[in-house]
């Protein structure tokens, strides 16, 4: 059986799935740098890249914006343990 690198990929929480979405937006701008770089002197083939780059800058930036606002909302989740314990619907007493 081949190996499959989507078996890795991690499910079930947003943090680890919006990090793995940044750094490969992130490793996607820097091929493109990487080509913009090699490909200076022909203009027919830096334009579509220069657009390809900047997608993925846009990219890793809602990214960012995503996990900032699962990150906030994680937060405003409290978790008391005393409330869960006095509740009348126990059945532990």
């Amino acid at each position: 059986m081949a190996f499959n690198a989507n078996c890795l990929a991690c499910k079930g929480d947003p943090i680890a799935n919006l990090q793995e979405d940044l750094a490969a937006e992130q490793k996607a701008r820097a091929t493109y740098e990487k080509l913009i770089d090699l490909c200076r002197d022909d203009p027919d083939v830096l334009d579509p890249l220069k657009f390809l780059r900047q997608r993925e800058i846009v990219h890793f930036q809602r990214f960012g914006e995503a996990l900032r606002g699962v990150q906030d909302k994680l937060a405003e989740k409290k978790f008391y343990m005393n409330d869960m314990m006095n509740n009348n619907n126990c059945s532990c007493n």
